[in-house]
């Protein structure tokens, strides 16, 4: 008997139309929007540091690893206080009946989600200029990667969907992991450590050490995972950093340097320079 085959209409139950504006701010102490409105959706995660938004006639204080959203037509603003923050925000129009579930919504991000933010803040940052000016068009980059708008708006769908299975209950995890859940792990660990080990003289060696894994094993799959060596991200949080405490303005070089255990100040100058593309001293200049 041949097989009756059915085609089977797939349900979107988020669909974003379009992608208005994406940046990535690195606000000072004491910066300050005074507001706007706009008739399309807006995320704003906060990625370092603390900010305080109002939304209408709500005020509330926004942590790291926080996510608020505002909905099409609310009034909002946002500032900052005693300390610098790094803030990722996009806006998108979507009408899915799905996202009332936002409206209002502040939320603390879990761990396993954030990767879905990381993987639309590096694909946003191949594909467009991400400049921090408002009320302007994305600028597409001339050698962004193929398929990479697409992919934002993929990540970001995704980033919806799990944040609405977040507050359900976890289903049962396997009793074996897999070779790529195990490794996803150990990754993640290691930044841990990284993120954890900025203020350190951390090396790879120690890093191994605490996870208990061979320098060769874990600097292959983090390489693979990350694009980065073990050393390289390092240094990359220590840059950035670095770049939040220049904001500040509360210490010098000589002494971010000592702080971030750089081994000397010019070191600390060279890798700043290969990293950014900047001085200290021309990025101080650029932000405040």
């Amino acid at each position: 008997m041949k097989p009756q085959y059915v085609k089977h209409r797939i349900a979107n139950l988020i669909s974003i139309n379009k992608i208005v504006t994406i940046h990535y701010y690195e606000f000072g102490r004491g910066f300050s929007f005074g507001g706007e409105v706009h008739n399309f959706w807006e995320m704003v995660y906060v990625d370092r540091g603390r900010v305080s938004i109002t939304a209408d006639n709500r005020s509330f204080c926004l942590e790291q690893g926080e996510v608020a959203f505002h909905k099409p037509n609310e009034f909002h603003s946002i500032r900052t206080a005693d300390t610098a923050a790094d803030v990722f925000v996009i806006t998108f129009v979507c009408s899915s009946a799905a996202m009332d579930f936002f409206k209002k919504r502040v939320a603390k991000v879990p761990k396993k989600l954030r990767e879905n933010i990381s993987s639309i803040i590096e694909e946003s940052s191949a594909t467009f200029n991400l400049m921090p000016i408002t009320g302007v068009e994305l600028e597409l980059k001339e050698d962004a990667p193929v398929g990479g708008q697409q992919l934002i708006r993929l990540h970001l769908e995704e980033l919806l969907i799990m944040l609405l299975r977040s507050g359900s209950s976890e289903k049962n995890t396997a009793l074996f992991p897999t070779k790529e859940s195990m490794e996803s792990h150990l990754v993640s660990r290691a930044k841990e450590i990284l993120q954890n080990g900025i203020y350190s003289r951390m090396t790879v060696d120690e890093v191994c050490r605490r996870l208990n894994y061979s320098r060769a094993y874990l600097s292959k799959i983090f390489k693979a995972s990350t694009g980065k060596t073990i050393l390289e991200y390092l240094l990359s949080l220590k840059i950035k950093e670095a770049k939040r405490l220049i904001r500040e303005d509360s210490i010098n070089f000589t002494q971010i340097s000592d702080k971030l255990a750089f081994d000397n100040p010019q070191y600390f100058s060279r890798v700043f320079k290969r990293i950014t593309n900047f001085t200290p001293s021309q990025y101080k200049n650029s932000v405040l």
